[in-house]
């Protein structure tokens, strides 16, 4: 897309073809302005800034082009997005794909992460938040045994008190505990008495028992337009990851993982 070398005057609209020295030349020695907002390719100058970009949409000028077909866009994110969303494109890697699920599961890859994640008691690395989230609930960090779903929810709960992404549950003192003993056994299996859920083995019922399966949900989507309940805090960061509501980009997930850990901030995603 060739660029016009022509930089207008914001007062007085006069062009110059020499570039924007020349303009800038022209404003000092006249007491003229350079323009509010100027195009990305053609330097046209505007008053406003809707102005600019009505004329940047309209002219297919702005300054990020899509290496395939030519599209330009405001922003270089937006630009990678649309390469990998229409294209299946990978342009910081030059790799294509069949499909977007393909080229959209490379993106979160550790070659585009960078820095992964890291449990922030025994440091073990993971590719996402949810990862992270998950190793610390289910008590498989070997530094954070007696880290639970309640501890962890109380955690973030004093970095929510807007209750952003935790309910307010009114006389909440933690989650029940159910234990199951041989007056399970059904004749031929062992059964929930909740759910009537069969199993094996008493072990593997009470399994299910220490489980979220029956617990209260802690958490919601913060998207207005969502509001779905989770009963554990990684799956709430696993509907996040997919950006099946469309609340926030995969990458800013991961980074508001950080600022809960950290503390950093309060939580507001």
């Amino acid at each position: 897309m060739p660029y016009n070398d022509y930089f207008e005057c914001g007062t007085c609209g006069k062009g110059f073809p020499n570039g924007w020295r020349a303009r800038e030349n022209h404003c000092w020695s006249v007491g003229h302005c350079l323009p509010n907002f100027e195009c990305d390719t053609c330097h046209r100058g505007f008053n406003t800034q809707n102005a600019c970009i009505q004329h940047m949409g309209a002219m297919n000028h702005f300054a990020h082009e899509c290496s395939v077909c030519g599209e330009t866009w405001p922003t270089e994110e937006e630009c990678i997005d649309h390469e990998a969303d229409e294209h299946y494109y990978c342009a910081s890697c030059d790799r294509w794909f069949q499909n977007a699920n393909n080229v959209k599961m490379h993106r979160r890859s550790r070659a585009h992460l960078g820095q992964p994640l890291d449990c922030p008691f025994c440091q073990d690395p993971f590719t996402t938040a949810t990862g992270v989230v998950h190793h610390l609930e289910s008590g498989r960090c070997p530094r954070a045994r007696g880290l639970s779903r309640d501890a962890i929810y109380k955690f973030v709960r004093a970095r929510d008190p807007n209750g952003v992404v935790t309910k307010k549950l009114v006389g909440w003192e933690g989650s029940y505990e159910y234990e199951a003993n041989e007056n399970c056994w059904n004749g031929y299996c062992y059964e929930c008495y909740i759910c009537h859920r069969e199993f094996k083995t008493l072990d593997s019922l009470n399994q299910h028992l220490k489980s979220p399966t029956h617990q209260q949900a802690l958490y919601h989507c913060p998207n207005p337009n969502c509001r779905l309940d989770f009963k554990v805090l990684a799956g709430l960061f696993n509907h996040l990851d997919s950006e099946s509501c469309g609340m926030m980009r995969f990458e800013q997930v991961q980074k508001e993982f950080v600022n809960i850990v950290s503390g950093a901030r309060r939580i507001a995603f």
